[in-house]
């Protein structure tokens, strides 16, 4: 009768260095260490987003032309009065715009862009002047998440502001093997960015930033089914399981 209690002990007591969550295994910017190695990613200079066929931009034109400005945005007040339009990047990477050739955009910053649409412009306003932006600024995320789409609202969005607009990742997600999909120019495949979060040197790898049309994955982990969220939570139901074990051992002993 001892005996089976002593090795019920063993086996709950094992279980508790097993059943719960780490920091080693979901904590972020952790050092690697011999004990605890994680991976190394190299420092790169960030790039500014290049516009894609189907994003939508947002022009806004400055002209003291009162006339010409009414005629574009089918009226408005008084001169100097700012005109704002949103259009889609087509298949062929333009984008037409009000008496003007198609402009040329994909590919292309949103500050070149800019100066790409004020030129043209400035043919026939002399005093144009033109503010850009990207009108469709989301990212997305799936799997073992906060699910939804979320609004960019700064530029050099990194993936942990991303991760806090979204109620930060579930215990159970996968934080090894965490997945960024990027659209490409030129309508090639996709590009699949995966990475360990925790490691601390994804501050400023190619993984640190996220990006507009971003679709971050975080699957599950496998032995997520056997965990539980806390050592609280885990200990009340070790607690409990051994008060039922020493119960139904102690009829057993009794009936012998």
């Amino acid at each position: 009768m001892k005996k089976l209690i002593y090795i019920a002990l063993l086996a709950c007591l094992s279980l508790s260095f097993s059943g719960c969550y780490t920091h080693k295994a979901i904590g972020f910017l952790q050092d690697s260490t011999k004990c605890h190695p994680l991976p190394q990613y190299d420092s790169v200079a960030y790039e500014p987003y290049r516009i894609h066929v189907n994003d939508e931009l947002i022009y806004r034109l400055v002209t003291m032309d009162e006339t010409f400005g009414k005629t574009i945005s089918s009226g408005n007040q008084s001169a100097n009065t700012q005109y704002a339009n949103s259009y889609r990047v087509y298949s062929d990477g333009t984008i037409d715009l009000p008496f003007l050739e198609p402009v040329h955009v994909e590919g292309l910053t949103v500050e070149e862009a800019q100066e790409a649409i004020r030129d043209a412009f400035r043919e026939i306003i002399p005093d144009a002047d033109v503010k850009v932006a990207l009108y469709n600024k989301y990212f997305s995320v799936v799997g073992d998440i906060h699910s939804g789409r979320y609004y960019i609202y700064k530029e050099k969005l990194n993936i942990f502001q991303a991760l806090a607009m979204t109620g930060d990742l579930m215990n159970s997600g996968d934080r090894k093997h965490v997945r960024i999909i990027r659209p490409r120019d030129g309508g090639e495949e996709p590009e699949v960015l995966e990475f360990d979060i925790r490691t601390n040197t994804i501050i400023d790898s190619k993984y640190y930033y996220v990006y507009p049309n971003d679709v971050i994955y975080v699957a599950r982990t496998k032995d997520s089914f056997y965990k539980v969220p806390t050592y609280t939570g885990f200990l009340g139901l070790i607690t409990s399981s051994m008060s039922l074990l020493i119960s139904v051992l102690t009829y057993v002993g009794q009936l012998y």
